[in-house]
């Protein structure tokens, strides 16, 4: 099925998770990453078993800090 991360076109197995694509797509401090899909966000203790569909997009967001 094909999918968009990250404004990019993907192919990836029908029932691929959002874990599996983090691994896939080898997301660097993916304990830190957090992920949007259909601009939704997905909670961290449910990236194993929220699969994705035919034409989802994803995004993997990091949210930093600093400044005065």
């Amino acid at each position: 099925m094909n999918i968009t991360v990250g404004g990019g076109k993907r192919s990836v197995e029908a029932g691929t998770t959002v874990a599996q694509l983090i691994e896939g797509e080898k997301v660097e401090n993916a304990a830190y990453v957090t992920v949007a899909v259909n601009d939704a966000f997905v909670d961290h203790a449910d990236f194993g078993s929220t699969a994705l569909f035919e034409g989802d997009t994803v995004e993997f967001l990091y949210f930093m800090g600093g400044g005065r």
